[in-house]
């Protein structure tokens, strides 16, 4: 019997594979690598956006030093949104294929702080040129928009954004 016992747990002994050890490896991806994929996104998205423009050739675009273009196509003049002011908009998000991913119904309004919200980086550049009444069109490279992520929803990672916004109020 005791022969059986050493015979079982020997069997077991030997028969457990040793477990290899996890180990953390550091992530082989320097900050040059870094720099240049973000450099050839910017490149792919500047790219496409051209073709997307050279279809819209009335389109009057103004570029910022970050990347967001804008055109007001509707300027009433007056005092442009600043920074800590409430913004009432109606607007409608969508792609570079005209895919639409967001859209205020009519009368309804969307309302965010500017520079003090979530809104994307873009939209909140983009508002301080605008004043009660204007409307405009921002086009939005991801690293302005929702980035490397999206939203999780309805916006896919690396998406340049086309955003057509009509300020109703500014308080």
């Amino acid at each position: 019997m005791k022969a059986g016992v050493y015979m079982l747990v020997g069997i077991a002994f030997f028969s457990c594979k040793e477990q290899e050890e996890i180990v953390d490896k550091p992530m082989d991806w320097s900050t040059e690598e870094s720099t240049i994929l973000a450099r050839d996104i910017v490149f792919e998205e500047q790219i496409d956006i051209q073709l997307y423009l050279k279809r819209r050739s009335d389109w009057e675009m103004k570029a910022t030093g970050t990347g967001l273009q804008y055109w007001i196509y509707e300027d009433v003049e007056g005092l442009p949104a600043q920074e800590g002011d409430i913004v009432d908009v109606a607007f409608e998000v969508k792609l570079l294929d005209d895919s639409v991913c967001y859209k205020t119904q009519d009368f309804e309004v969307s309302s965010f702080k500017v520079d003090k919200s979530d809104v994307e980086t873009g939209v909140q550049e983009g508002i301080k040129y605008l004043s009660k009444g204007d409307k405009a069109k921002f086009i939005i490279p991801s690293h302005l928009g929702h980035g490397l992520v999206g939203d999780l929803n309805k916006i896919p990672p690396l998406q340049v954004l086309i955003i057509d916004v009509e300020v109703i109020d500014i308080k």
